[in-house]
């Protein structure tokens, strides 16, 4: 038993419910921020509800003077600052919301902790690498494509400048794309996995999707979080690249999930034209539709984590193919008997 304290804003997320897992699993003490919601948002976490050491808070990165006090009443050894407006493409319909929660979030949680010995991991994005050339590592100039991965580029500034400044212990995670099968219906890899699942159950005709070609480093989330505590583990605060070193377009990840449940695709025509047409039977599976475009798209991101696995002694495990795997069986599984969140993290342990 470590008997630590940790405490965890963006809770009720996808790396919210897998790192509250990992640390409870330690021994530690966990405490999440979330959002006051008249709708349930805690799903994820049912599973850990009896846990005499994990608690929920009611809270907001809008609102430093609470985030002042529960960090104060908690006392964690711990902070992980998962909380954002997590979605690239809303961040261009509200990026004055995703400024405040994303970049000023950030500041609120910094200027909370400045006079203490709390250790704070920052989730900063590969998104913020945006236009530049891959592959990207820790020394690659960023150039920010979306009010999202701008927000997040302010932040991890601060942290680097809190950290100069102030000595504390807190470090930037640049996490490349990382999935499971918790991820929210409003992401690409969850919308294909999903897609796919109803598609082979006889319940949806057709997927809709934006850019193709879009090239993503895809990892498992699991492996990811155990990386954040990685992080914050070393005598020396610093700032890491996690990432599989492969990419695959959102094609390969489409061709993949159909794959999964026992369909091969063929691809005809180009750009909003291309379609994704099942080889036995005929049918037109996959279609573009332009209304999922970005105003300014990103092409690749493709990380180096050369420096993680030498300082942290990390590397991802669970490949890419198992991944999408275990995304649409989880989805066939909760269309077919109602798969809740609980079982798919007790079959993950």
């Amino acid at each position: 038993m470590l008997g630590k304290k940790a405490f965890i804003t963006g809770i009720t997320g996808q790396d919210g419910a897998l790192l509250a897992q990992f640390l409870l699993e330690k021994g530690y003490e966990v405490h999440g921020l979330r959002l006051y919601s008249a709708s349930t948002d805690t799903q994820r976490l049912d599973i850990f509800s009896d846990n005499g050491n994990f608690h929920l808070h009611y809270g907001d990165l809008t609102d430093g003077g609470n985030l002042r006090r529960l960090i104060e009443t908690i006392a964690p050894d711990e902070i992980y600052n998962l909380g954002a407006q997590s979605h690239v493409g809303v961040s261009f319909e509200v990026p004055e919301a995703t400024a405040q929660i994303n970049a000023l979030g950030t500041l609120r949680l910094l200027e909370a902790i400045r006079d203490t010995d709390i250790r704070f991991y920052q989730a900063s994005s590969s998104e913020m690498f945006g236009s530049a050339p891959a592959p990207q590592d820790e020394s690659t100039p960023f150039a920010p494509c979306s009010p999202y991965a701008t927000a997040k580029l302010y932040a991890y500034w601060l942290v680097r400048n809190y950290r100069d400044s102030y000595g504390l212990h807190a470090s930037n995670g640049v996490l490349f794309n990382h999935e499971s099968a918790l991820r929210g219906e409003e992401f690409v890899t969850r919308k294909i996995s999903l897609a796919v699942a109803a598609m082979a159950l006889g319940q949806q005709e057709s997927l809709s999707i934006g850019n193709l070609d879009a090239r993503r480093d895809w990892g498992h989330a699991r492996d990811y979080v155990e990386g954040m505590w990685r992080m914050l583990q070393q005598d020396t605060p610093d700032d890491f690249v996690l990432a599989t070193g492969k990419a695959h377009s959102v094609r390969d990840f489409i061709n993949a999930a159909f794959a999964c449940a026992g369909t091969s695709l063929t691809w005809q025509g180009q750009g909003l034209d291309e379609k994704g047409i099942d080889r036995k039977t005929g049918r037109v599976l996959v279609q573009v539709d332009p209304q999922f475009f970005r105003p300014n798209e990103v092409h690749e991101l493709l990380g180096d984590a050369s420096k993680a696995s030498a300082k942290l002694g990390w590397k991802p495990r669970i490949s890419f193919g198992q991944l999408v795997e275990e995304m649409v069986s989880a989805d066939i599984g909760a269309l077919q008997g109602g798969q809740s969140y609980e079982q798919i993290l007790l079959a993950a342990e």
